[in-house]
């Protein structure tokens, strides 16, 4: 699967996992002291600040290159199996995050700290959002 063979939204689902999967790999990093078996977890308010601001500027220049590169393709509504394919995909990253969260929670119940509970559900998210990239992807490429 080269680049250029890409549709404009496999395009944008690749390059939107790749970020994803980066941040979730640079979180893992910079919460390695934490011990979920053991309730120990350190505040995460600059961390959290600083993922949103990354995933967001990330976001909005992924989508713009992607757009100046493909301008038709980005001003195209997604047809009818685009939003099927978009649709399912959310829906199934949706389990990934409840499962996440629950997990989390579960944790909280053993533990009771909030901090580690923001750091689970934290985690959640960005695995759900790579899990979505890749469910788009797998759909998408399921069809070809």
């Amino acid at each position: 699967m080269r680049f250029p063979d890409l549709s404009f939204r496999e395009a944008s689902a690749l390059a939107i996992g790749l970020l994803f999967l980066l941040l979730t790999a640079a979180y893992l990093v910079q919460v390695q002291p934490i011990s979920w078996r053991s309730g120990v977890a350190p505040p995460a308010t600059g961390l959290a600040i600083r993922l949103a601001l990354v995933s967001i500027v990330g976001s909005i220049i992924i989508q713009s290159v992607l757009a100046v590169r493909r301008p038709a393709e980005a001003e195209t509504p997604a047809d009818e199996r685009e939003r099927q394919v978009l649709a399912r995909a959310g829906n199934w990253s949706g389990l990934v995050l409840g499962a996440g969260c629950i997990m989390a929670l579960g944790n909280y119940l053993l533990h009771a700290n909030g901090n580690l509970l923001f750091h689970g559900i934290l985690l959640s998210l960005l695995v759900a959002t790579v899990a979505e990239s890749g469910f788009q992807l797998w759909l998408f490429r399921r069809g070809h």
